[in-house]
C-alpha cells in the first residue's frame, strides 16, 4: 500500500487529517517524532512504534472513528492514490483475476478502500478493539514480510480459493516484500530507485 498504490505513508496522513477534525490531537505530536526516533534507534520494533504512536486513537468510539475514516478516505485518501496503480488492479480485475491488497498499515482504515469494486481482499494490520473502543494496541503480529505469505495462505485456504502463483503478478516498492515478490512469476517494484535481479522497475503516479 504505502508507497505502492500510494505517493505517502498511509498512517502519518491518517494523523495528520486527524488534526482537521480534532485539534487536540496535536498533543500527540511529539509522541509522533518519538515514535520514529526510537523505531531508528532500534529501541522499538515497528509493532511497539505503532502502538506508541496511535496513542491518538486509543478510547475512540467506533462511531466517531467511523466518521473520521470516511472523511479521511474521501478527502485524503483517495487523493495520494497512484492513478497508474489503480489502471493496474482495473486491468488485471478485467483480465479474471483476484486482487488481494496486503499491507502492513492498519486495517481499520484501508477497509475503505472495499470501496472499490475490484477488490476482492484486503489483509492489514489488526489492532484489537474493546466492547465498543479503539485502543492502539496490535492484534496479533505487524502484517509485513514473512506474516503477509502467512496471513495471504490463511485467507485463501479460508476462501477455499487455490492459486497458480507462477501466473500470479506482485507490486511492492519495498524489498521487505521479498517474500512475495519471490512467491509469484510476475514481480515488480514500484518505483525503486535501484535495480534488483529479476524484478522489473515500474513508475508510477
Amino acid at each position: 500500500m504505502d508507497y505502492t498504490l500510494t505517493s505517502k505513508e498511509t498512517l502519518r496522513q491518517f494523523y495528520y487529517y486527524s488534526l482537521k477534525r480534532y485539534p487536540k490531537n496535536i498533543i500527540y505530536a511529539p509522541r509522533a517524532v518519538l515514535s520514529g526516533l526510537l523505531f531508528v534507534m532500534r529501541i522499538f520494533d515497528e509493532k511497539r512504534t505503532k502502538e506508541f504512536f496511535l496513542k491518538f486513537i486509543h478510547g475512540m468510539s467506533e462511531e466517531k472513528m467511523d466518521e473520521l475514516i470516511k472523511d479521511f478516505y474521501e478527502n485524503r485518501f483517495k487523493k495520494i492514490l497512484y492513478k497508474d496503480g489503480i489502471e493496474m488492479i482495473k486491468k488485471l480485475k478485467n483480465e479474471g483475476y483476484k486482487i488481494y491488497l496486503i499491507s502492513a498499515s492498519p486495517e481499520f482504515y484501508l477497509n475503505e478502500l472495499y470501496e472499490m469494486k475490484e477488490i476482492d481482499k484486503i489483509i492489514g494490520t489488526k489492532f484489537k478493539r474493546e466492547e465498543s473502543l479503539y485502543t492502539r494496541f496490535m492484534e496479533g503480529v505487524n502484517c509485513k514480510g514473512e506474516e503477509k505469505i502467512k496471513r495471504l495462505m490463511e485467507s485463501l485456504k479460508k476462501d477455499n480459493i487455490e492459486v497458480d502463483f507462477k501466473d500470479s503478478y506482485m507490486f511492492s516498492d519495498s524489498l521487505s516484500d521479498l517474500p512475495l515478490l519471490k512467491l509469484v512469476g510476475k514481480p515488480y517494484l514500484i518505483n525503486y530507485k535501484k535495480k534488483y535481479d529479476g524484478v522489473e522497475i515500474l513508475h508510477w503516479k
